[in-house]
């Protein structure tokens, strides 16, 4: 698993205007090519009276699938340059459909190769990217004494407090980084002065606003 990587927020659409043509960008988060593929034929559908239905996507741990698709533009002035944004951006587990109602203006290789790029990055930028950060998650369990203590450190730390159970004794659960997970054991120990029981739990990601 990787210890943090981008992708984006969630569903999205925008448009942008250019000589007369629309470029309407879809984004989506997608974890499969089926998925990418049921995504782009939804928007084919949805538009299927547009010019064209172009589109790129990028998934997987190390980008191992990728496509680029003009749907009828020229050969390398669509699917390519939308695929090279999602590359520059870092942008992992993410399909995009750039849908072209033509305006009668005809734009040259170069100004295609300009609009895609644009529609793409725009509407990249209109959804929102988060980073995904894996975290181990801890339980940590205390006595009531100790809860204002432990609390106000965590509150100050690198370490982000998740949720706090109160039974027969405190239970406080923890996000801890991938890699910090020594340092918080050896923090929680030394805060409680070992009158504790930390327990390792699941691993998740979690969520955190980029742009």
């Amino acid at each position: 698993m990787l210890t943090s990587y981008y992708t984006i927020k969630e569903y999205g659409e925008h448009e942008i205007v250019i000589q007369k043509s629309r470029f309407i960008a879809y984004v989506e988060r997608v974890t499969t090519e089926e998925e990418a593929s049921a995504f782009i034929e939804k928007i084919k559908k949805q538009h299927w009276n547009a010019a064209h239905n172009c589109s790129a996507y990028m998934i997987g741990e190390r980008d191992q699938i990728q496509k680029a698709n003009d749907d009828g533009e020229p050969s390398g002035t669509a699917g390519v340059p939308m695929l090279e944004v999602l590359k520059k951006r870092n942008l992992k587990d993410t399909v995009i459909v750039v849908t072209r109602y033509f305006g009668g203006i005809k734009l040259g290789a170069g100004g295609l190769i300009r609009a895609y790029g644009s529609a793409t990055s725009e509407g990249i930028s209109a959804t929102g990217v988060v980073e995904r950060k894996l975290m181990q998650v801890y339980k940590t369990s205390i006595d009531y004494t100790l809860l204002g203590k432990v609390e106000n450190e965590l509150r100050g730390s690198q370490f982000l407090l998740k949720e706090i159970h109160y039974l027969d004794r405190v239970t406080v659960e923890t996000y801890v980084s991938s890699g910090e997970e020594a340092a918080f054991e050896e923090r929680m120990t030394n805060l409680t002065s070992g009158q504790c029981e930390i327990e390792k739990t699941e691993q998740t990601y979690l969520e955190i606003d980029v742009e």
